[in-house]
């Protein structure tokens, strides 16, 4: 299932392209950024397809090099999947019915 992206995490796309300075290649204090960025996104219930975020830095023009596209692909990938295994953290242990002597 495609999910279109939203104009907030456009929004943030749009503030990831000017926090990175040289679109060549992405600083560490430049991705502990672009992780932030996400991280907020996904912490406001904003859900989003890695495929099209993706096609939006490649056809967006700024960003000729695919390695930085890819870069900024995985970060987005790996906090979405950071968060969703977070997420079943808390709903096992709000659930936990376990007679352990709590």
């Amino acid at each position: 299932m495609v999910l279109p992206l939203t104009n907030n995490i456009i929004i943030k796309l749009n503030e990831i392209s000017a926090i990175v300075e040289n679109k060549n290649k992405i600083s560490n204090t430049e991705a502990d950024e672009i992780k932030k960025i996400f991280q907020e996104l996904l912490q406001q219930g904003e859900i989003y397809d890695v495929d099209e975020i993706e096609s939006w830095l490649e056809n967006e023009g700024s960003w000729p090099n695919k390695e930085t596209r890819i870069r900024i692909t995985n970060i987005s990938h790996y906090m979405q999947d950071k968060h969703q295994q977070m997420a079943r953290f808390k709903i096992i242990s709000d659930n936990d019915s376990c007679s352990c002597g709590n």
